[in-house]
């Protein structure tokens, strides 16, 4: 195995990072020359939602039921308290639970 510290990783990890910060910059950019409208600002707070369902829906359609279980619970946690970082904790929990209690393996 490699060593974290060979120049080639840390070029790449610099490499990447420029990258994200370049996005981001560019993002806020562009977004000046966009007239904030009712659809766009509708657009734009749906936007973190939409993000969050494409990063977790892939996780729960290949990982079986233990996953959906957890986004499940995480949901119904989101919906009756609205706290975000509450529901985060319980879909963790839920998972751990019911991979030590051997579900899903």
């Amino acid at each position: 195995m490699r060593d974290l510290s060979s120049s080639d990783i840390i070029l790449g990890i610099a490499l990447m990072a420029a990258v994200t910060v370049a996005m981001r910059w560019a993002g806020f950019w562009m977004m000046g020359y966009v007239k904030v409208t009712p659809r766009v600002r509708r657009m734009l707070d749906a936007l973190p939602g939409s993000i969050i369902v494409a990063s977790v829906l892939p996780v729960v359609v290949k990982g079986g039921a233990v996953p959906a279980v957890a986004v499940g619970a995480a949901l119904l946690v989101m919906i009756a308290t609205r706290r975000d970082f509450l529901a985060v904790i319980v879909g963790a929990l839920v998972a751990a639970g019911a991979r030590a209690a051997g579900l899903g393996v």
